[in-house]
């Protein structure tokens, strides 16, 4: 399992003073308020920033670092992803997952038969979708409620779903 699971990404600078607008990929755009600090990927390490002050402006989250007061200090992290540790992460609820952890687990119907490794989840308005790569090159699109998805167990890297008629 992931180490370090990705919140968001540094799209642009926010004003003169430091800010940077951050784009969630998190559920919960909020986590940010009660986070105190991130873990940014330079590319070359992972530098821990202290988070100094948190708003919301439209899709965005509008985030100030410790120690960066001005845009040339921000700047060159454009397109950088934000990390949390796995233990700053959002506690899960029963039957959660994080994606990191779904994706590579190999999907199995419930006679046993493997149908691919999910490669994606596509979230939708009503529940997640599995996108599953199947071995013949074609893409399996599961829905992920309790009459498909039957169990998770992501230490052995298995899901088992039942074949609902039409998915296939």
């Amino acid at each position: 399992m992931e180490q370090f699971l990705q919140v968001g990404i540094i799209t642009s600078t926010h004003g003169i003073r430091g800010e940077v607008k951050v784009l969630p990929t998190t559920d919960d755009a909020a986590r940010f308020k009660k986070c105190k600090s991130v873990l940014l990927d330079t590319g070359k390490e992972k530098k821990e920033l202290e988070i100094e002050s948190v708003k919301f402006f439209k899709q965005f989250v509008i985030v100030k670092f410790r120690g960066f007061d001005n845009i040339n200090d921000i700047e060159m992290y454009k397109g950088k992803p934000l990390y949390v540790t796995r233990e700053n992460a959002v506690k899960l609820e029963k039957d959660e997952y994080f994606i990191a952890d779904l994706i590579g687990c190999e999907v199995s119907d419930d006679e046993g038969q493997v149908l691919g490794i999910l490669k994606d989840v596509m979230p939708t308005g009503a529940n997640d979708v599995y996108v599953v790569g199947m071995e013949d090159g074609r893409e399996l699109l599961l829905p992920a409620i309790k009459d498909c998805v039957l169990s998770v167990d992501v230490e052995q890297r298995q899901i088992k779903v039942h074949m609902m008629d039409g998915l296939l």
